[in-house]
């Protein structure tokens, strides 16, 4: 007995052990301390954790398509027939549509505008429309909020806004095609001013549908993080979308327009989730909020 206790002591495994021990909870004291030695990324981190970025994005990206197949219905219904070409062309340059899935809109595009499908589709249609439409709004709303810790806006106060974005956002839609192409002067052109019109956009955006409650410049950073994650996604979305469309369709249907739309809406709002916060983050730097006039507290009215 004597002699096991005495080769125990002398058998070094234990004491290996204890020192695997001591490392791995100094190696975990240290992470922890990782957001104090680096806090730019350290905040990025906790606030990214915070806003929870792939449930907003999923959640975004199922209220835009939820929101523009009612849209469609109204605009195939009631707008002239520009509008609609225009918008046709918007899809089938964003989406890669082609096919039978390009057909298809293109069909439900060339609904003759008269008074049968007017009353057909009836007032209760486009209020339906406008109330799910206005739901698309109200989850951005909900992210530019919870990027800046703001408590929830009204509904009595930003009603109007909803309604106002979802305009804004159908020009930006019918404009955006002869924008990327530069206006007929190619990508050396269209590029810049993709990111410029993104840019300034996504800035009306978040000071609209905030209330005004975070001035102008503080909302910059993540506004131009906004038109750098578009244009990138553009120019990507050139490459992939044509080929992972005719693939979906040809393996689903149908359904494989609905997969692959909805696989680049969460790719798209995820860099959208991801540019509104992390602009915060760079607003809230030191070195840049005396350039920007942050605030440690919000700006209210």
């Amino acid at each position: 007995m004597t002699e096991s206790l005495r080769r125990a002591e002398q058998d070094p495994a234990p004491r290996r052990r204890e020192s695997a021990r001591e490392r791995a909870a100094r190696y975990a004291e240290s992470a922890k301390g990782a957001p104090e030695r680096i806090p730019l990324i350290g905040r990025a981190v906790s606030n990214l954790i915070r806003v929870n970025l792939l449930d907003n994005a999923t959640r975004l990206a199922a209220q835009a398509f939820l929101s523009a197949l009612p849209a469609l219905l109204a605009v195939a219904v009631f707008a002239p027939a520009s509008l609609k070409h225009s918008i046709t062309g918007s899809l089938r340059e964003q989406l890669g549509l082609q096919g039978p899935a390009q057909q298809q809109v293109q069909q439900l595009m060339n609904t003759p505008h008269d008074n049968s499908a007017s009353q057909s589709f009836g007032v209760l249609g486009v209020l339906v429309t406008l109330a799910s439409a206005t739901a698309m709004s109200r989850a951005l709303q909900r992210v530019c909020e919870r990027a800046w810790e703001m408590p929830k806006n009204s509904a009595r106060l930003a009603l109007w806004r909803w309604v106002v974005w979802l305009l804004v956002w159908l020009v930006f839609l019918v404009v955006q095609v002869p924008l990327r192409k530069g206006f007929g002067a190619g990508l050396w052109l269209g590029v810049p001013l993709t990111f410029l019109a993104s840019s300034a956009v996504w800035w009306w955006t978040q000071h609209l549908l905030l209330g005004g409650r975070i001035r102008w410049y503080p909302l910059l950073p993540g506004a131009l993080l906004c038109g750098v994650g578009e244009v990138a996604l553009g120019i990507a979305s050139k490459v992939w979308l044509p080929h992972a469309m005719s693939s979906s369709i040809g393996r689903f249907g149908p359904y494989g327009v609905v997969f692959t739309v909805l696989s680049w809406l969460i790719a798209l709002f995820a860099a959208i989730t991801l540019a509104l916060v992390l602009g915060r983050v760079i607003a809230e730097e030191p070195s840049v909020t005396r350039y920007l006039g942050t605030r440690t507290e919000p700006a209210r009215r």
